[in-house]
């Protein structure tokens, strides 16, 4: 019986340190200009766990610092489909991406060659 419970609290401290409290993770999200990497970065940073947000407007990627303990990227994405961003994991709906202002339709080709 004590071997059992023994095993028991090592393989829940296995677990509770198996997670990153200071992780680095990075995901591409689709916007165009200034105002879409504001919204972004806000997003991801109001997101309990995200520590740092950086979106770069030419690559698309999105670098984070985050809790694994508090927050994993599905949860982000949704934060960031919520407010009309497209991710790899997790599309905006038609009623966030329309929320977005005219200037960071992403998903308009017209609006992505003028920001080119």
């Amino acid at each position: 019986m004590k071997q059992l419970i023994t095993l028991t609290v090592m393989l829940i401290g296995m677990v509770a340190f198996s997670q990153n409290k200071n992780a680095k993770v990075s995901i591409e999200v689709d916007g165009v200009c200034m105002m879409c990497k504001e919204r972004i970065e806000k997003a991801a940073i109001r997101t309990k766990g995200v520590k740092s947000a950086v979106w770069n407007v030419k690559t698309h990627e999105l670098k984070l610092i985050l809790d694994e303990r508090k927050t994993d990227i599905e949860t982000i994405s949704k934060k960031l489909a919520a407010v009309g961003h497209d991710t790899k994991l997790i599309k905006a709906t038609k009623e966030a991406y329309s929320s977005v202002d005219p200037c960071c339709k992403y998903r308009d080709e017209d609006v992505v060659k003028a920001h080119n």
